[in-house]
């Protein structure tokens, strides 16, 4: 199943627009709410174009996804009920559900156990909406998943600069080769993670 190589296609073009960097923060702000593309498809050729200026687009990047992160939590705390049939429409519902379930079990035994489960969401095919929302509802508090959000899509961006202005584009086109396995592989870690800490949960 292939997520993001037509998805990287769709936006290149906007990496080339003459606001791309307002388009870049305003994308990191709604992919976190509800937008299905990730930012990081527009970062790269943005930092590939610009390679001096790599860092700064990250940081962009991140300032949005952060922001975004924080609407996306407000709205799964307090409007969760309201626009449930709407996130059924959009097909995210069961998965958000899912998410609160395995959340909920975490921080029930301890907060920032959901930090690591957050941090490691950052590398996995799953869009961030889905835990910033999950996390909302279930009520992770907020200083864990502020610090979650910061590391887990901070170091995404920043690798992502960091690879492109040392390496340029055979880097670039390395990452669009491997983007896919690197999602999967840390979806996998990810569903290994959140069973060990749901099963240290029952233990305990």
């Amino acid at each position: 199943m292939r997520l993001f190589g037509p998805l990287y296609q769709r936006t290149l073009a906007w990496s080339r627009h003459p606001k791309a960097p307002a388009l870049l923060g305003w994308l990191s702000f709604v992919e976190a709410i509800v937008f299905p593309v990730m930012p990081e498809v527009m970062l790269a050729p943005m930092s590939l174009a610009q390679p001096k200026r790599a860092f700064r687009f990250a940081g962009i990047s991140l300032l949005g996804s952060l922001l975004g992160a924080v609407v996306g939590y407000l709205l799964g705390h307090y409007a969760y009920e309201l626009v449930k049939p709407a996130l059924s429409t959009l097909g995210w519902l069961e998965r958000i559900e899912a998410q609160v379930e395995d959340l909920r079990a975490i921080v029930a035994h301890s907060p920032w156990q959901a930090f690591w489960l957050l941090v490691l969401a950052g590398f996995t095919p799953i869009p961030l909406k889905i835990f910033t929302w999950a996390s909302g509802v279930v009520g992770v508090p907020l200083l864990p998943f502020l610090a979650a959000m910061l590391v887990g899509r901070g170091k995404r961006v920043y690798l992502l600069a960091l690879v492109i202005r040392l390496g340029g584009e055979r880097a670039e086109r390395a990452l669009h080769r491997w983007i896919e396995h690197i999602g999967w592989a840390a979806l996998v870690l990810l569903a290994a993670l959140a069973g060990w800490l749901l099963l240290r949960g029952h233990a305990a």
